[in-house]
């Protein structure tokens, strides 16, 4: 992948220097008050591994309306149990400069889409943290993964989760990587589209399977919206066949039924909050083959 290519972006915010962060206390999810279970929140968050964060750190506040600083480890199978070994200088600073290139090339792509229809894109800040720092949307911890959250428009993304992606999901490649600030940049185009406001009352008023199958198309949407990104890249030879396969194998290892049977062992389809392994390949492909945003309409899809 010839990301040295891509235009870095200065909307990044480096906060790998920070002390950890304390204290308790609550913080509210957008000033939004949560209502119709707690996977709501996974729509705001817009989370890439079909988890609820929150359940796994414990952080769900009893009334479903704010979200409780509750430090505890991840379960088994996802996320650090101990402090991982953290990367080199060196390889904490080409990633660094990595992510800030596939950030800069998302915002010109957007941007060129959003012009073409006589809108104009506003970028995202992609904020990079070591362990854990401060959100819109609440504590970022490295267990979390990486998410968007609408209540401040940025990205958060622990240094260490592509070495994480890697090792535990086994997806390698920079274009594996490169998806997923992609997925969640997609989260970031459906905020200012305004299909999040759109969905987040379906979802507060339905019931939780109601809740977990809006989730799931909202998820495959960023993962479309992901795709024609690459479609751009592809189209310009800075990706190649077999990069987009790593890509799609990423999209596939971060699959809800990958991820429970890893977790748990076994797989509840009704309980998905991102998709399949064979959803979110096709979606991504959707996007990668077509790189039109009108093909990505995951919410009219069978």
């Amino acid at each position: 992948m010839r990301w040295g290519d891509y235009r870095r972006s200065d909307n990044v915010e480096d906060r790998t220097g920070e002390g950890p962060v304390g204290g308790g206390g609550g913080f509210p999810i957008g000033g939004l008050h949560i209502g119709g279970g707690a996977l709501i929140i996974l729509v705001i968050v817009g989370m890439l591994f079909g988890i609820n964060p929150f359940e796994m750190l414990g952080m769900l506040g009893g009334d479903g309306g704010v979200v409780q600083q509750t430090p505890q480890t991840a379960p088994p199978g996802y996320g650090p149990q101990v402090a991982p070994a953290q990367p080199s200088s060196e390889a904490a600073d080409a990633s660094k400069d990595f992510s800030r290139r596939v950030l800069g090339d998302t915002e010109d792509v957007w941007g060129a889409i959003f012009k073409a229809t006589g809108s104009r894109y506003v970028p995202p800040t992609l904020v990079l943290y070591s362990r854990a720092t401060r959100s819109g949307c609440g504590i970022a911890q490295q267990a979390v993964g990486p998410f968007y959250c609408p209540a401040d428009q940025k990205l958060y993304l622990d240094t260490n989760f592509f070495n994480q992606l890697r090792t535990k999901f086994r997806a390698p490649g920079e274009f594996a990587e490169a998806y997923v600030i992609a997925h969640e940049v997609g989260h970031h185009v459906q905020n200012l589209l305004g299909t999040m406001d759109k969905v987040q009352p379906q979802m507060q008023r339905g019931d939780e399977r109601t809740a977990n199958a809006l989730s799931v198309r909202l998820e495959l949407q960023a993962d479309c919206y992901a795709g024609v990104w690459g479609f751009y890249s592809a189209k310009r030879g800075i990706i190649d066949a077999k990069e987009m396969e790593d890509g799609l194998r990423a999209a596939a290892a971060v699959g809800d039924d990958n991820i429970q049977k890893r977790t748990q062992g076994y797989v509840v389809p009704d309980s998905f909050t991102h998709g399949s392994a064979d959803q979110r390949v096709r979606w991504f492909r959707t996007g990668l083959e077509s790189g039109d945003l009108r093909d990505c309409n995951t919410f009219a899809a069978r």
